[in-house]
């Protein structure tokens, strides 16, 4: 019997290097592992989704922590947009979520598309954890954003404010023409799968 010749696809690719990659991040300082507080098991999703696919995308404009403010419709006929939103800096799923994107940046870009993380945390905050999430050397390649005043005023529009103050961990597609292409209000105590996240992301070039 010959020996069939294993091929690992992009995606599949992606997938282990999003989630083998978070462990790297960790594992290269001690002292980022002992500032994660660890927040136990929350209650799944807590919020009511107010968007639907074919939605135009609430415009927004937030200041971010390399210096600045993005203006959600800057990207509109320039670039696709996937928004992510996660609940609390320094806290451990987040604290994976995050660097793993570092990792797939070359799925992004392949897509022509930025990606904008939102926290409800001040700028100081975000500006300490993002610095030490990355290894020596290395940042995150997407832009920060603040939704901290007025208080998860963006993760409102989007249906994705909880009730304790902070947003679901949740993705958002938006296409060149800033219409919703694929939402994903994720268990709050798990990594959306970066595989679905690629699907939605090649569907755009159909």
């Amino acid at each position: 019997m010959s020996k069939g010749k294993f091929v690992l696809s992009p995606w599949l690719f992606s997938v282990l290097i999003f989630f083998l990659g978070t462990v790297t991040v960790y594992a290269q300082s001690s002292s980022f592992k002992e500032n994660i507080y660890p927040v136990g098991k929350l209650k799944h999703r807590d919020s009511a989704l107010t968007l639907k696919v074919g939605d135009s995308a609430p415009d927004f404009t937030l200041p971010a922590v390399e210096g600045g403010k993005i203006i959600l419709s800057q990207y509109r006929e320039k670039k696709n947009v996937v928004i992510s939103f996660v609940p609390a800096a320094w806290t451990p799923v987040c604290s994976g979520q995050w660097p793993g994107y570092n990792l797939a940046q070359d799925l992004f870009v392949k897509n022509d598309a930025i990606l904008l993380g939102i926290t409800v945390d001040n700028i100081p905050t975000l500006y300490s954890w993002t610095k030490q999430m990355c290894n020596p050397g290395e940042k995150l390649w997407f832009p920060v954003l603040s939704d901290f005043y007025p208080h998860g005023e963006v993760a409102l529009k989007y249906g994705v404010l909880r009730s304790n103050g902070v947003s679901e961990r949740a993705l958002f597609v938006i296409d060149k023409k800033g219409t919703l292409r694929y939402i994903d209000v994720h268990d709050i105590n798990q990594r959306p799968p970066l595989d679905a996240l690629a699907t939605a992301l090649e569907k755009l070039n159909q």
